[in-house]
């Protein structure tokens, strides 16, 4: 599945499904939601913190697919092309830190 045809996809399930997209703030805050419960599994699969009962059946591959979602939907909403925006996004990236990181001791 294509990033457009991942847009096109959301939008015609918030068409048929959701009635309409929340407003960009609640979309907002719904993502930091979102980036929260993401932030929880990883701390307990990565870090130091111990699963409590009600996160073991929290997945991983899902919590990103939530935040991929909003993200999805706020890109829509806002009118945003995401195979545009992350091509220019990776040619800045190419222009800006080509060999930053190389260049990093804290990296090597």
């Amino acid at each position: 599945m294509t990033i457009k045809e991942s847009q096109e996809l959301v939008d015609a399930w918030i068409k048929k499904h959701g009635v309409r997209y929340f407003n960009e703030l609640t979309n907002m805050t719904i993502l930091f939601e979102e980036v929260g419960e993401l932030a929880r599994v990883m701390s307990r699969k990565y870090g130091e913190q111990s699963y409590k009962e009600s996160d073991t059946t929290a997945e991983l591959s899902d919590e990103i697919a939530d935040v991929l979602w909003v993200l999805i939907c706020i890109a829509n909403q806002t009118g945003i092309d995401l195979t545009e925006a992350l091509a220019n996004n990776l040619a800045k990236k190419n222009r800006r830190d080509s060999e930053r990181h190389r260049n990093n001791p804290k990296l090597k």
